[in-house]
């Protein structure tokens, strides 16, 4: 049942769409729609002729930090909205109004339990930047370092929670009247949302996340991430070094330093590609607020990047389905990607796979080698979405965030520069980390990770050899049958002792091979063992 406080924040949010003149989205939602009435009685402050993206914004600003969002998120994709628009949602990346100051100070001597001025150096007042969930100020530490102060805003959470109330009644209708409701899984797509906003909530998470992706890109000429000063952090305030470059979203400023455009465009391709499939660790929140480029050297360009209350990881078995579907797109071997799709079972058992590779030939032949540019985004998702619903695939909410990313890094692409060959700037990236998967590289990482069940297996072998040994002498040798929970303990635990078997010839082989090439005693048996044992390796992957 709808609680009264998600009933009031749904009128709310209806009394503030028909402040700002937007009657028409009221409408298309078909969501307490009666109610327009009475709220065009009461006047409105803004006059509904002022510019429709102004408008829009005003009212998203007033809406809260989760609507704040979405402008965000919407924003990066002016290929999909009319330029006014875009122009106006791009404000809200940096440029949401501001929390006053003194409640700054105050929320950070709070924390430190002492007056600002004897924590920092110097704490400028007037935030140097204010999005949905939190500001910024700008500060020097003890010895003169600048960094910058992230502050949450006040009842940020309670705002959140109310919206997510929202979300969660909405999603449970959907889920229960809406003819795709089982398909789309609306109640779970809205708890994966929930998960990654209330992650934003935690700044010392937030700065955890950041030396996590400072440590994945240590050295790197493409990619800067700031120092996160973790004496200055509380729960409250994250304290990091502050990045003196040049927004990603000022093209006038980016070429009027002579920066080589399409050399930054591939490698914000690269970047994204490397985190993902690479460190499995990736930056989401990716507008263009968190984005800035250092030019040093106009022609090496480099990102630094900022914000990092969201990121994503994928599962082992998601992370090698989505390169597999990439490889497969790259190369036009359509039937592989239904099959691919078929076999996660994403798509229901009986499709007809013939069927599935001409729906998705159809979409992607048109699009195939072309720049960005000469691409519909807008058009090839709403052909892929009629695909879904044809063939019922299912929604999978945990790559929903992965989904969000690429929708950005797209955008992003298109402003940078149009021409760049996406799919030419990704294929080499996935391709390394394929070959890295299946290689002699990916035989030694499984074998240092499986190490210690291959030491236990040895261990457990004589023990299990006796037992089977005397259950045979006294021909009380048993095959039970018994309950379908148990059936699938027991071929849970085969698929191990297989996977046990495979990782130990895998390991003789390897080992037995290597030294063989080492002393120089065999060549042909030392390459053919370690054949054995990268073979081995494999089976264990594939058979378990």
């Amino acid at each position: 049942m709808m609680r009264w406080r998600t009933l009031l924040r749904i009128v709310r949010i209806q009394r503030v769409l028909v402040k700002y003149g937007l009657d028409e989205v009221i409408s298309a939602t078909h969501l307490l729609r009666p109610l327009r009435y009475f709220f065009v009685l009461t006047p409105r402050r803004r006059d509904s002729s002022a510019p429709l993206g102004e408008r829009i914004r005003l009212a998203l600003e007033e809406l809260g930090p989760i609507f704040v969002k979405f402008g965000q998120a919407i924003s990066t994709r002016r290929d999909l909205l009319p330029p006014d628009i875009a122009v106006e949602l791009a404000k809200l990346q940096d440029r949401v109004p501001p929390f006053p100051s003194d409640q700054a100070v105050a929320i950070l001597e709070a924390a430190y339990g002492r007056p600002v001025d004897e924590v920092f150096e110097r704490f400028d007042r007037e935030p140097m930047a204010a999005a949905s969930i939190a500001q910024v100020h700008s500060a020097s530490i003890p010895g003169g370092k600048e960094v910058v102060v992230k502050l949450l805003r006040p009842g940020v959470e309670g705002q959140i929670e109310g919206d997510l109330d929202v979300l969660r009644t909405v999603a449970r209708l959907a889920a229960r009247y809406w003819e795709h409701g089982a398909r789309l899984r609306p109640t779970e797509v809205v708890a994966e949302y929930e998960r990654t906003v209330i992650d934003e909530l935690d700044l010392m998470r937030e700065g955890a996340n950041a030396e996590q992706l400072r440590r994945n890109f240590a050295g790197s000429d493409k990619l800067y991430v700031p120092r996160t000063y973790w004496d200055f952090c509380r729960p409250e305030a994250l304290v990091q070094e502050r990045i003196y470059g040049i927004p990603i979203s000022d093209m006038d400023a980016l070429r009027e330093a002579g920066t080589n455009i399409q050399y930054l465009a591939e490698n914000g391709v690269e970047i994204f590609f490397t985190q993902v499939f690479r460190h499995n660790f990736f930056h989401a929140d990716m507008h263009p607020g968190n984005i800035f480029v250092i030019v040093t050297d106009p022609e090496r360009p480099k990102y630094a990047a900022v914000d990092f209350g969201i990121v994503g990881t994928l599962s082992p078995e998601d992370k090698e389905y989505l390169a597999e579907n990439f490889i497969a797109f790259f190369e036009r071997d359509y039937h592989r990607i239904a099959k691919l799709h078929l076999d996660s079972g994403w798509v229901p058992e009986g499709s007809r796979i013939d069927e599935l590779e001409s729906a998705v030939r159809t979409v992607c032949e048109p699009i195939f080698n072309k720049p960005l540019v000469e691409i519909s985004f807008a058009q090839v998702l709403m052909r892929l979405f009629r695909v879904a619903q044809r063939f019922d695939v299912e929604i999978q909410p945990q790559l929903i965030l992965l989904h969000k990313t690429l929708f950005n890094i797209e955008g992003l692409g298109r402003e940078l520069y149009p021409e760049l060959d996406l799919w030419k700037t990704a294929q080499p990236v996935l391709k390394t980390w394929m070959d890295e998967q299946v290689g002699p590289r990916a035989l030694a990482s499984d074998l240092r990770e499986n190490l210690p069940q291959v030491r236990q297996a040895f261990r457990q072998l004589p023990a299990a050899i006796r037992q089977l040994s005397e259950q045979a002498s006294t021909g009380h040798i048993r095959l039970d049958m018994q309950s379908a929970e148990m059936q699938e303990i027991r071929k849970e635990l085969a698929s191990q002792r297989r996977q046990r078997f495979w990782l130990t010839l895998a390991a003789t082989g390897a080992i037995t091979g290597a030294l063989l090439l080492a002393l120089e005693v065999n060549a042909y048996l030392g390459a053919a063992l370690l054949a054995l044992g990268a073979g081995a390796a494999f089976m264990s992957r594939t058979r378990n």
